[in-house]
């Protein structure tokens, strides 16, 4: 008889939504909850408008992005703190994919960049049902490192043209910065000087104001100068018209790419999206003192892009900065992003038409001054004085961004972490043990003064699992100690710090043992936990080996056999 309860259609429900922030909510936080939102609209109008101008798209799909993606996210996501909405690293991700796909046509560029979201949001329901939440651990804190400071220069390089009135271009980083140098003769000083004043009001607004909304001030302001000034009349560029309305709700346009076209960019945008929203979301959690469910965000990101794709908008996801001002604004519960969203809605409806007047150049001061610290010298001089190798893994991410762009880039340093990790794994340490004097204890002869070595034995202890990658390395570390050693007349390998061990870990200790049993030295196999010893004896080495010593401490085996000195 099956003991196992029934879920009821409300617990099957709840097993999806997590809506337990919404069943214990207090009518106290609903203040707080106001606010935050209200103070994350007035962040993300400015920096949606820049961020939508750098993937190549019209600026209302920038609003449309924050607008439908906070309620996506706050149906279905596990953080309370997390905003929802584009980036710096996604938008130019959209810009360096999908304007080669659209064949020039806006319309179609549009569309394009919705069909992403539609498939972002279906790959994220793919990674749920599979469990793939290891994609956070994928790309290392060193990798990430180095990723983000490669797509801040790219982001700051794609903007200083408009800081300095130029047409700039490029493929690349390297490419851009010729193109820039090569055209500052034509540089318009009016449009550098609004830029420049915009960029420094900005990061001393961030510093002596943080939290309050110093962008929407600054773009209010710029608008109001260049309507009393007539500054377009004057050559500087400005957003133009935005049109007033809600986003308009319909299915992408299905179709209009081959799989093989679609799903890497969306691919590359889940890698990131995920990767930079679960990292600042466990932080809020861990500030906070809430358990983040880590697989339940593939949901939470996946209902956002679903619905930014329907409503015509492109790729988002949960970045540190604007996730930041959701939290210091005192954000409680994900009802901040609706309040936020009614925000939005209400611009749109009656408020559009004070952009018309924007300067471009604010606007890419905004993506300045908000993509600057992703550049982190402090953290990359850090990794080359402690570890050399994470330097060297943040420098594969840095140049690979600047090199082939953002979505190469993001790819290109996730299978950098693979690499890097199975490097690390293929030269793990073999410890030559000695006794510490005085005790039935061993430990490592080259990492600790005044270990005993013993005679006539050569114990060695592998700190790792025994895999097809390293095999070759401890086997040559351990003849070439073996090499070096007069009369040793017994080795011993203790397994007890190798977790797992594969047909090739034990094919190795196959060939160690036939070496040893050549050279008329004796094995011995201590230490070793419950699937190593299944393996080692359908493999046959019980039948090579004192099978009965596997369980055994390496003191024990030492003490009942006697080698000759």
């Amino acid at each position: 008889m099956n003991d196992r309860p029934v879920r009821g259609p409300a617990q099957s429900l709840r097993l999806l939504l997590p809506i337990g922030w919404l069943r214990e909510y207090r009518l106290s936080w609903l203040p707080s909850d106001a606010i935050a939102g209200i103070t994350l609209a007035a962040y993300a109008i400015p920096v949606s408008l820049a961020y939508a101008g750098l993937a190549g798209l019209p600026p209302q799909v920038g609003i449309y992005g924050y607008l439908l993606g906070g309620i996506g996210y706050a149906l279905l996501g596990s953080s309370r703190q997390l905003a929802v909405g584009p980036t710096s690293a996604i938008s130019l991700m959209i810009a360096g994919t999908v304007g080669s796909l659209a064949g020039g046509d806006p319309a179609r560029y549009v569309q394009i960049a919705s069909l992403v979201a539609c498939a972002v949001a279906l790959l994220c329901l793919i990674a749920f049902l599979f469990k793939l939440s290891l994609l956070v651990r994928l790309i290392s804190d060193s990798i990430l490192v180095g990723f983000k400071a490669g797509a801040g220069l790219t982001i700051i390089m794609t903007q200083l043209p408009g800081l300095f009135g130029v047409a700039g271009g490029g493929h690349n980083f390297f490419d851009r910065t010729i193109r820039l140098f090569g055209q500052l003769g034509d540089a318009n000083f009016l449009v550098f000087a609004i830029g420049a004043v915009s960029v420094g009001l900005l990061l001393l607004g961030d510093r002596a104001l943080p939290g309050k909304p110093v962008g929407l001030t600054i773009v209010l302001s710029s608008i109001l100068i260049a309507s009393v000034f007539g500054l377009p009349s004057l050559g500087v560029p400005v957003t133009g018209k935005v049109p007033e309305g809600l986003p308009t709700l319909g299915m992408p346009a299905f179709g209009m790419l081959d799989v093989e076209d679609l799903f890497p960019i969306a691919a590359g945008c889940l890698l990131l999206a995920y990767v930079e929203g679960v990292s600042a979301a466990r932080s809020f959690a861990a500030k906070h003192g809430y358990n983040l469910d880590v697989r339940q965000e593939f949901l939470g990101l996946g209902a956002a892009n679903l619905a930014a794709a329907f409503g015509h908008g492109y790729p988002v996801a949960g970045g540190l900065s604007q996730s930041a001002i959701n939290d210091v604004a005192g954000a409680r519960t994900p009802l901040a992003l609706v309040f936020c969203s009614i925000a939005l809605a209400l611009c749109l409806l009656f408020f559009t038409g004070l952009l018309t007047n924007l300067p471009k150049a604010v606007l890419a001061a905004v993506v300045f001054a908000a993509v600057y610290r992703l550049v982190d010298v402090r953290a990359l001089v850090r990794m080359w004085k402690i570890s050399r190798i994470d330097f060297y893994a943040a420098s594969i991410a840095l140049v690979s961004v600047l090199l082939l762009g953002i979505l190469q880039g993001v790819l290109l340093a996730a299978l950098a972490s693979i690499f890097l990790l199975l490097a690390h794994a293929s030269q793990p340490n073999v410890a030559f043990l000695g006794r510490l004097p005085g005790t039935g204890r061993y430990s490592d002869l080259a990492r600790h003064e005044g270990v005993e070595p013993l005679s006539g034995v050569l114990a060695f202890r592998p700190e790792a699992s025994l895999l097809y990658i390293n095999t070759e390395t401890i086997l040559e570390a351990v003849l070439n100690a073996l090499g070096r050693l007069a009369g040793v007349r017994l080795v011993v390998c203790d397994l007890s710090a190798s977790p797992y061990i594969d047909l090739a870990g034990s094919q190795m200790l196959r060939e160690l043992h036939s070496e040893l049993t050549s050279r008329e030295v004796a094995f011995c196999i201590v230490g070793a936990h419950g699937q190593l010893r299944d393996l080692l004896r359908a493999d046959g080495l019980a039948e090579k080996t004192d099978s009965a010593d596997w369980l055994r401490s390496l003191d024990s085996v030492l003490g009942e056999r006697k080698a000759p000195g």
